[in-house]
């Protein structure tokens, strides 16, 4: 009898093929698709009900069974809870890094066992090799790798990335010759699971806005912002400052919580945009820890998806990682994670807390 793998499917194009090629291997395969958002877009469109009707055509072409699994309270109560108090306290978090953890190696992978599985299967762009090692995909514009750094060694063991040693190009191309629906179907972004919306609109349903003054270095109101929480560090667009200064783009620079100024300042290469030390908490080993306390690493680090790697020494103090950048680092954001690499390996990382550069201390971000 072979190995019975679940299969989480989005209705995209790499976890289709994910499916398709563990189908073509031999495996006894089965597509579950997640529901974890019960609310309709701003236009009145269920997202959801579209990317079911994707997953069913497309299983049905494979020859799987498949079912439909809703984690919305889970999803509610692990992820999007936290997302509020995170933008509640003016930083800027990154839920699918949350939602990885909780929903789909955790809910997913239990309720995947409960069907019969030897392990899960997913489209994410990564590698493992059997040990829980998690490994950059190949594809390096598509590696997602960032997003998986605060799932264990134990739930990787039961996981496997069948689209990880391909390109995108690749995954299209199998799913156009085996006739799949979605082979040129749009990749999701947007928030994990609540998808593509006006997100100011979105954010105001939950939390309230409270305007206030934007504010130059040198401590000149120029301008109004809508609340702090639709702002992030590096911000440029949507500031409206205009007439103003030299004719160069506003950046948005930092926050002051405590009097909801937004500091802006212009020129995006604006020293208050450049860091080289950050602390980092709630921190996340894939495997063993690769430093014990008081002990500092050497190793690389993304500070955001997509960015190359940047060389750093990390120390781990009370539990925290000191992350030292040897180049000045642009916007590095409270809120998002920090990424540790060993080359190819992921180590697992942190949440950014705080910017300790001379000049950016008292500043709440």
């Amino acid at each position: 009898m072979s190995e019975r793998i679940v299969v989480g499917m989005s209705g995209g194009v790499d976890s289709s093929v994910a499916a398709l090629l563990l189908k073509e291997q031999g495996y006894d395969v089965v597509g579950v698709f997640m529901k974890n958002w019960e609310e309709e877009d701003e236009n009145g469109v269920c997202t959801a009900e579209n990317d079911w009707a994707d997953v069913r055509e497309v299983c049905e072409i494979i020859g799987i069974p498949y079912y439909s699994v809703n984690f919305a309270k889970e999803y509610w109560d692990r992820v999007f809870s936290y997302f509020l108090k995170e933008y509640r306290a003016g930083r800027t978090p990154n839920p699918d890094v949350l939602c990885n953890r909780e929903i789909k190696f955790r809910a997913f992978l239990d309720f995947a066992m409960t069907l019969g599985a030897g392990r899960i299967a997913t489209g994410h762009f990564v590698r493992t090799d059997g040990e829980g090692r998690l490994l950059k995909g190949i594809d390096p514009g598509k590696d997602q790798s960032y997003f998986l750094y605060m799932v264990h060694a134990a739930q990787l063991k039961k996981s496997v990335f069948p689209v990880g040693g391909m390109t995108k190009a690749e995954v299209r191309e199998i799913a156009a010759a085996r006739g799949l629906p979605v082979s040129a179907k749009k990749d999701s972004t947007g928030v994990c699971f609540i998808g593509e919306r006006n997100f100011k609109k979105f954010l105001a349903e939950y939390l309230p806005a409270q305007p206030g003054d934007m504010v130059s270095p040198e401590g000149e109101v120029v301008g109004q912002h809508d609340g702090l929480m639709y702002y992030t560090l590096g911000q440029r667009r949507g500031l409206g400052i205009g007439g103003r200064g030299d004719g160069r783009s506003w950046f948005v620079i930092g926050k002051d919580l405590e009097h909801n100024r937004l500091l802006v300042a212009q020129g995006e290469d604006h020293p208050m945009l450049y860091s080289s030390l950050c602390r980092a908490e709630d921190v996340t080993w894939i495997g063993k820890a690769p430093i014990r306390e008081g002990e500092t690493l050497r190793c690389s680090a993304k500070f955001r998806y997509r960015q190359a790697d940047q060389p750093v020494e990390a120390t781990l103090e009370n539990g925290q990682l000191l992350i030292h950048a040897l180049e000045p680092q642009r916007a590095v954001t409270p809120g998002q994670s920090a990424v540790l690499y060993n080359g190819e390996e992921c180590l697992g990382g942190g949440i950014v807390t705080e910017i300790l550069d001379a000049g950016h201390t008292g500043l709440n971000f």
